[in-house]
């Protein structure tokens, strides 16, 4: 029996490969949206048949209760991500669903890109431009810090922490880290200190967060964890927005708590987008959302803060073995043999 897939968030790109090596109309009946899943689909154009066995999303959909509710035959949801917090995994597990995603893909990719902002940050890359095109510049107002010398704190030392770690000693910079399962031939292997947590922010000219988003990690850095930091350090963020509570972000920067902040990811990041912002007039939007996107539009006018459209993971390399991971999900789990379960 045929399985039928349906695919959302899916680019030109993603639709050319799947239908490519999933091109068997006797095994697979594949379907794509390129639109993004939210709590319930609406459009019919993007709806699901009801006979659809996997479903497969990026980071961007959020696979509720409800929307699961509505697919009786669904056995298999494949995350395109590392992350699955945009999945309901109660859900799922109640009815039997099986959820995989891509453990790894792009270590480098994303702490390539961390480092690619923290400079951005630290040599105002952004104001040299704009000043360039102005034809006025002051290099008073465009003068930044160096990164070798300084001490970085890297809260979360997996594969893109360990990474991250890896290309700040080619900065030269004194490396501190902090992990609840500290790896111990990662530190021997490149001579890095662990420490707690209040000592890293403490301690550390740049805090730059590599941890998975979990209950526990809700707003991890906050008011009272910001006040912990040097009022010259800056903040690199880019895995997952709810790491950090934008408003005592903000806070911070406005009163010169810390320095600057490098964000690749925030709270309703879908706001960044025009289309998304633009439905807040026209929808009965929770004051939250509301609170979101006012805080999105202060951080973007914050001199001492660069903004990125969760983009750290998006290269031709990373893509592609995003795909052939999820690919492989799918034929496994098809096979009787599913892997890269999450739990």
């Amino acid at each position: 029996m045929a399985q039928t897939i349906y695919f959302y968030n899916a680019t030109d790109e993603d639709e050319e490969f799947f239908s490519h090596e999933l091109s068997d109309q006797e095994k697979w009946h594949v379907h794509f949206s390129e639109k993004c899943l939210k709590e319930i689909c609406d459009p019919a154009d993007s709806t699901p048949p009801q006979d659809t066995t996997i479903l497969c999303v990026n980071h961007t959909s959020n696979v509720t209760k409800e929307f699961i509710d509505t697919l009786p035959q669904l056995k298999m949801i494949a995350t395109r991500s590392t992350g699955f917090n945009h999945i309901d995994l109660d859900a799922a597990k109640e009815k039997g669903i099986i959820v995989t995603n891509v453990p790894t893909y792009g270590e480098n990719t994303v702490a390539e890109f961390a480092f690619s902002i923290l400079l951005a940050l630290s040599r105002k890359i952004k104001p040299c431009i704009e000043s360039v095109d102005t034809g006025q510049v002051d290099y008073g107002q465009l003068r930044g810090f160096d990164l070798a010398g300084k001490t970085i704190g890297v809260i979360g030392t997996g594969r893109i922490g360990a990474h991250v770690i890896k290309i700040a000693k080619g900065f030269e910079m004194d490396v501190l880290g902090y992990d609840p399962y500290p790896n111990e031939e990662l530190r021997q292997k490149y001579e890095f200190e662990y420490v707690d947590l209040d000592t890293l922010l403490g301690k550390s000219d740049v805090v730059t967060l590599h941890a998975p988003s979990t209950e526990e990690n809700t707003h991890l850095i906050n008011k009272k964890t910001l006040a912990k930091m040097k009022n010259t350090a800056v903040l690199v963020n880019t895995a997952r927005g709810d790491l950090v509570e934008t408003t005592d972000l903000i806070d911070a920067l406005k009163d010169g708590v810390i320095a600057g902040a490098a964000l690749d990811v925030m709270e309703g990041e879908n706001l960044l987008n025009f289309d998304e912002e633009a439905n807040l007039i026209h929808s009965q939007a929770k004051t939250h959302e509301l609170q979101l996107a006012i805080e999105h539009e202060i951080l973007e006018k914050m001199p001492n803060v660069v903004l990125t459209p969760h983009n750290a993971f998006n290269t031709e390399g990373a893509l592609a073995r995003i795909r052939q991971t999820s690919l492989e999900n799918i034929r496994a789990f098809a096979d009787g043999n599913p892997k890269n379960i999450v739990s």
